[in-house]
């Protein structure tokens, strides 16, 4: 399928860097292997949701169609596992409703009323009793994606709305990312019809409109992510320079609000740093001259020709084969994806505790609850024992 020059997925960037869209149409839209892995895992997907809530497929009809997928060299058994969270969670989201909820898979929505030439494709859509559910399925596992105030999800919503609010009354909307790879729990979020509708109406519209046109202010930020001209945009190169000419006040330390602010100002220098350093050996590599930087072979790294012939060519010499591997439990996650959430649930759930996460540092508009660490007793007589020691 096409893709929309003001997309659902690329909306976090056009809305906030209106010229981006047109920008970036001077740069190849180029796949990775990643991108070429969640294309596969959807169609997993669309398969399962199909044939479990949609369609009587024929079980020998299934399980040709799998077997042909399962043929793809991206394929991975985790697939499966990470694929059959996604078609529960959708399950228990349908066997939650008195009646049978309208269900769509893999759904063109079309909002072009408020977006010039504007669409996508809703992963699945399910209708009943006064709300749709928007559920979109990441495959990916470096970001994990909110639901809350997502701009692509929200899209996703209005165009579905437009299609079947003539067919079904519906009053709210509840928008839903499962991402198995990267999170237990799916991420929810909740928006009012009327809402949404103003929304499209004063935000989204008079963007829109200047994003397909080119117009507007370049505005650098966290949505640069994933533009393609996110290494040559002057405007960030712009942003990030800018960081160096942080303003030092007297004293040899920083103070805690110098650090904040230094903070927020760099946050995306590393980030920057890199998409150039892979702009330029990508064009090095093509032959161009980047002035100061050249392409060179970096460090090798030893490997077997045959990794079976060496092993045997050992064994044979009388190595016990033993010496040659280690045995290694399994981890909790590894476990679960082999006994199946079902099963593991009910052999060991009882026995699994979760400890809180290892602190990070975020910024101040993150929804998480701030932690402090706080000094028991027992441990603050410790630390005064030992340094009296």
């Amino acid at each position: 399928m096409a893709h929309a020059i003001l997309s659902a997925s690329g909306a976090s960037r056009w809305l906030a860097c209106t010229p981006s869209a047109r920008l970036e149409e001077q740069f190849p839209d180029s796949t990775s292997e990643y991108a070429k892995e969640g294309t596969l895992a959807h169609e997993v997907c669309e398969l399962k949701v199909r044939k479990n809530l949609i369609e009587q497929i024929p079980t020998r009809t299934y399980n040709t169609k799998l077997k042909k997928l399962k043929e793809n060299e991206l394929w991975q058994d985790e697939m499966d596992k990470f694929t059959d969270v996604y078609l529960e969670y959708i399950q228990e989201l349908v066997h939650s409703y008195s009646c049978s909820p309208a269900v769509m898979v893999e759904k063109k929505v079309d909002f072009s009323q408020y977006v010039p030439e504007g669409f996508g494709t809703a992963d699945c859509i399910v209708i009943a009793e006064g709300t749709m559910h928007i559920i979109d399925f990441k495959y990916g596992k470096g970001v994990a994606i909110s639901a809350e105030n997502n701009p692509q999800m929200k899209l996703y919503a209005l165009g579905a709305y437009l299609e079947y609010s003539m067919l079904y009354p519906i009053e709210k909307i509840k928008m839903a990312i499962v991402q198995p790879r990267l999170e237990n729990e799916a991420s929810e979020s909740e928006i009012f019809v009327a809402e949404l509708m103003d929304w499209a109406e004063n935000v989204v519209k008079p963007l829109a409109e200047k994003a397909y046109k080119g117009e507007g202010t370049y505005i650098a930020g966290n949505h640069c992510r994933f533009c393609r001209a996110k290494a040559t945009c002057r405007e960030r190169a712009r942003m990030n320079l800018e960081a160096s000419k942080f303003e030092m006040r007297a004293g040899a330390l920083l103070s805690d609000t110098e650090v904040g602010e230094a903070l927020k100002m760099a946050q995306d220098l590393a980030k920057w740093a890199e998409d150039l350093k892979e702009y330029a050996l990508t064009e090095s590599l093509k032959g161009k001259i980047i002035p100061g930087w050249k392409a060179v072979e970096g460090r090798s790294v030893r490997a077997f020709k045959d990794t079976d012939l060496a092993i045997k060519t050992i064994v044979d010499s009388g190595i016990d084969e033993a010496l040659l591997y280690e045995r290694k439990q399994l981890t909790l996650a590894q476990i679960e994806k082999l006994l199946g959430a079902k099963q593991f649930k009910e052999l060991v759930g009882e026995l699994v505790e979760k400890a809180p996460g290892k602190p990070t540092l975020v910024l101040e508009t993150d929804k998480r609850e701030k932690i402090v660490n706080r000094i028991t007793a027992e441990e603050d007589f410790n630390d005064n024992y030992e340094e009296e020691k």
